[in-house]
């Protein structure tokens, strides 16, 4: 385990799915959370949250294949609920690219982006 790792007892956005900590939910469906990112970098700036514990990017093959699908199908009914037509979808995978909280999440961002590379 990599020093960033952290038990899902204290992963934020696990505390989030059980409900232990407050967010702005966007949408919910079976097994998946799309929240208000509380540090927006763009006019509309969602996370997309898996509830099952997965560490980074890298271990989505460790799934199975229709829980991946299933979270890229969310994602679109996600930003259809919020308006988005145009937006881009971010994930880090790791510390070196930008990672902070190590639970698999994709950053959807619509309209003007602010501090991120074009």
């Amino acid at each position: 385990m990599r020093d960033e790792a952290v038990s899902v007892r204290d992963c934020i956005f696990c505390k989030i799915h059980r409900g232990e900590l407050p967010a702005t939910v966007v949408n919910r469906a079976d097994g998946l959370l799309a929240i208000e990112d509380i540090n927006a970098k763009a006019d509309v700036h969602v996370l997309v949250i898996p509830e099952r514990h997965i560490e980074t990017f890298r271990d989505i093959g460790e799934r199975p294949e229709d829980e991946a699908k299933r979270m890229l199908d969310f994602v679109a009914d996600t930003a259809r609920s919020v308006d988005l037509d145009e937006y881009r979808l971010m994930i880090f995978c790791g510390a070196g690219a930008g990672q902070t909280v190590f639970h698999l999440h994709c950053h959807l961002l619509g309209g003007e982006v602010r501090g991120l590379p074009r």
